[in-house]
Order: C-alpha cells, then structure tokens, then sequence
C-alpha cells in the first residue's frame, strides 16, 4: 500500500537520505574532535553542510528563505535599541512577532508557496536532472499540506517531451513536510528565547534539579535546556540560521527550542550514551519491518482514501477505516520523526521524542495530544499557551492553540472544523478533570465508582477523538451527516454501541 505520498517518498528516498545524513554526521563530529569546537565553530560548521543541502533541495529558492530569516532576526534584535522609540511600548514584541510570522505563513497557504520562477530555477531543475529546455514555465511551490512530503516543482505548460505534471510532483525533491510552517516554528522560538534573555527561569531550577530523576543523576534533561537561557554570543546570527537550516532537523524535525539548541552546540548531549543511541536505531528497524509488513499485507489507508469508504455500511466502517489507519500514521511519524531524531543525536543534539507513548495507551484528549507530536506541543506550551495566560484562561486558550495548529497544517475548512470538533469535545473532559480534582476518593466503594466512571469517559473520548480526526482527515465536514446517518440509525446503533463497549473494556 503505498497510496500515502508522505510515506511512499520517505521511503523512497531513505537510501540516499542515509547516505547524505550519514556523510553529514561523521564529518561535523570529526571537526568538533579534531578542533575541539565550541558553540561558534559548531555553528559555522552545520551551516556549511546545512547551505549545501538545502542548496541541492531548493536550489536558488534558498535565497528567499535566508531574506525571511534575515527579517525575522532584525525584528527579534530590535529589543536591544529601546521599542518604545520604534513601536510604542515595548510589550508590543509579541504582536510584531506573531504579526510577522503569521502572515508569512498565510501568504504561503493562500498562495499555494511563492512564485519564483524568475529566479534560479535552471540551478533547481538541473539538480534534479532535468533539462532546462524542457520546462516551458515554472513555479517552486513549498507543500506542507498533510499527506505530502516534499519540495513539489509545478509547471504551467506541459514538457516538451512529455513528461507528466505528475511525474514532475513525484521527482521532486525530498524537503520538509512542514516546509515553510517548520521555519515559522524556529523563528518565533528565537524570538521568544532572546526577548526572554534577561528575565528569571519560569522553573525553579534548584527544586526541578532535586525533583527530576534525569538532572538529578548528574544529566539534562529537555526541560532545563528549553528553560535556562543561554548567554548573549549564542543570539549571534551564524548560530540562529544554523538553528533554522540544520541539516538532521531540517526535513521533519522534531521541533526544538533556540535555547536547548544552543546550549547543545556548546555542549554535546549525554543523556544518551553511544550503546544507546546504537539500540534506539535497531528498535528503529524493528519498527521499519513491521511497517513493511503493515503496507505489504492491509491496505487500510488505501481504502480509507477511496471512495469505497462512503459506501461502507457501519459495521464495516470501524475495521477498514480510521480504527486502523489511526494506527498506520502513527507508526509512519513515528518512523519518520525517531529516524532524524536519530541522526541527530549522533550529531550530540537530543530532540523531544515526538511519539513518547504508543496511540492505544492514550485514553483520553489530554493524554493523547501530550503524546502525539510531543515536541510540537512543547512549543505551543513554551510560546502560545502560557504567554495568552496559561491554565487561568485553560477554557479560552484551547480554542486559539488548536485554531492555530489547523492552520500551520494548512488552511482548510476540514482542519478548522477538526480544530473546533476537538476544542468542542476538550473542553467537557477539562471540566470534568478540574471537577475529580476536588474530590477525594477514600472507600473501596468510592474507588471502584471512579474507575467505572473513569472507563466510561474514556471510551467516550475516544469515539469523539476519532470523529474528530474522521472529519478532519478523511471524509471532512460535509461528510458530518453522512457519519450521523450511518450510525444513529436502526442499522448503525448496535455497532456504535459496540465501539464504545470495546472502547471501554480496553480504557479500564
């Protein structure tokens, strides 16, 4: 089943991914041995190597992201002359941040990327072994839609020769699929990080030290490096374009924050020793064949994405659609996001794990969402969330984190209703958690009530979180009616109920 193209070009290119990243990794740690680097030279060195493989990847169209960058950290550095005499009051960063920032993002998504055919695409296509003489007109266009994975080259006529538009999406370079949005990501936390330079840690240090099994046994953990500011040479703009454009991250990530990057560069990582790092990329093929197993023998996504899926009456829907595909993006990120993560660590930078925690061990939206591109939630904690006022406006704040999260996907009408469905379906559980809070079991009674009743609201979060991501990733909002239809009548009620009880059975 190779119906999914995030996968099917992953997959594709993981041989010369390797090699590249492999090549990469062996001579930025020879160097730092050799020369006994610091954070400067460090720096220098990944973005000697990060500029040569994005150069291959994009081609001219690398110009137009170093202006962008080049804005954003004139507009971050602006705090050191006093923004009062620029922009009034200097609580205003975060508006000029954001505004900034978020209207790059929009105009990539409304635009469908940037026209650039003006510039360098003779150098993108002849990269990618294309003669030029055969394109007629051309435009980059930068995809981060879900479900694709890659630097898409468009053309407005057809080749000369030819070759297919289609052929054309399918050669196209392997880039980010968060393209421009992963970008967006690292220019806001450089932001944040230096206008926050000069004010105390949000964390009491000494007490998070004593308390964390990880800091405490002499290491550091994500927590402390995210939260404890690096000195002012590391705001240097070598160090930030390394930050944005380092090679290990630059495809998928995992998301990391300015300041445990830095502070890594310095210092390499040693939470993971070598032994470790070697069996956490074993696990990583064990997990790979068991992919290929998946893909070769149930074609669930296949069918998913199919028309077939709106003709499936309701007992069939939950085993040939989301149950199991559910479960196929899960393995597919977790793949894609461990894989550079891996490579990363070789090169002494560690990363949040993004899936910490296996999908069906997640029984309700909190959980779920903590676990599920896990370093991308730490950034919308550390940069969204606390900074609109964090669990004082918990009920508020939901709706402009996941309103916000459907856009840097992409703007669509399917992501914003899966948005609001999941905000909608959020905020009852928020509820009922502050409201089990207060209350203190002491009974044998007591506590078994609050497992039944514990059970029952996880199989009701459930059911709602894969409405919600049915909606947003499959059959969209139109396709809302056709849901109810199938499952709230005659003939869908005993299967709905025998999702819950399954759901139900399986949380307790």
């Amino acid at each position: 089943d190779a119906s999914d193209a995030q996968w099917r070009n992953f997959r594709g290119n993981l041989p010369i991914l390797t090699v590249v990243l492999g090549i990469f990794t062996l001579v930025a740690n020879m160097l730092r041995a050799y020369f006994c680097l610091q954070a400067m030279g460090m720096s220098i060195v990944w973005l000697l190597i990060s500029l040569t493989y994005l150069s291959y990847l994009h081609g001219a169209f690398i110009l137009f992201v170093l202006a962008i960058a080049s804005v954003n950290f004139l507009l971050a550095k602006v705090r050191v002359v006093q923004v009062s005499d620029i922009f009034g009051r200097r609580k205003y960063f975060s508006l000029i941040l954001w505004t900034f920032n978020l209207s790059f993002l929009l105009c990539n998504r409304v635009y469908e990327g940037y026209s650039f055919s003006n510039l360098g695409f003779n150098n993108g296509f002849s990269a990618m072994g294309l003669p030029v003489q055969y394109m007629h007109s051309t435009t980059i266009v930068i995809m981060a839609r879900t479900g694709n994975l890659g630097l898409i080259w468009t053309t407005s006529g057809v080749p000369s020769d030819g070759i297919s538009a289609s052929i054309l999406i399918e050669i196209g370079a392997l880039c980010s699929h968060f393209g421009i949005p992963a970008i967006v990501l690292r220019m806001i936390s450089f932001g944040y990080d230096y206008h926050w330079a000069d004010r105390s840690s949000r964390i009491d240090q000494k007490k998070h030290i004593q308390h964390c099994h990880i800091c405490s046994s002499g290491k550091t953990c994500y927590l402390l490096l995210q939260e404890r500011s690096v000195q002012n040479d590391k705001f240097s703009f070598v160090i930030y374009l390394c930050y944005l454009l380092y090679a290990p991250l630059y495809i998928a990530g995992p998301v990391i924050s300015f300041n445990a990057f830095a502070s890594q560069l310095d210092t390499p990582q040693k939470n993971y020793s070598l032994r470790e790092v070697a069996w956490y990329g074993l696990r990583w093929g064990f997990s790979l064949l068991l992919m290929e197993l998946m893909t070769h023998f149930f074609y669930y996504n296949a069918f998913a994405i199919s028309v077939r899926l709106l003709v499936a009456s309701p007992y069939q829907f939950p085993n040939k659609s989301f149950t199991p595909v559910l479960n196929f993006m899960w393995l597919k990120f977790f793949l894609i996001w461990r894989y550079f993560r891996f490579w990363s660590l070789i090169s002494g930078i560690e990363t949040p794990e993004n899936m910490p925690r296996c999908i069906n061990n997640c029984h309700n939206l909190e959980s779920f969402w903590k676990n599920w591109h896990a370093s991308f939630n730490k950034w919308l904690v550390r940069y969204m969330y606390i900074p609109l006022g964090g669990s004082q406006r918990k009920l508020l704040n939901v709706w402009v984190v996941f309103t916000f999260v459907a856009i840097w996907h992409d703007l669509e009408w399917k992501l914003l209703s899966w948005a609001w469905l999941t905000c909608i379906f959020f905020i009852p559980e928020l509820i009922v958690k502050s409201a089990a809070n207060t209350f203190q079991v002491e009974s044998t009674f007591g506590e078994f009530v609050f497992r039944e009743l514990s059970a029952v609201a996880g199989a009701v979060t459930i059911t709602c979180l894969m409405v919600a991501n049915l909606v947003g990733f499959v059959i969209g909002p139109s396709g809302i009616n056709w849901l109810m239809a199938g499952f709230l009548q005659k003939e869908g009620l005993p299967t709905l109920v025998g999702i819950f009880i399954t759901f139900y059975v399986g949380t307790k």
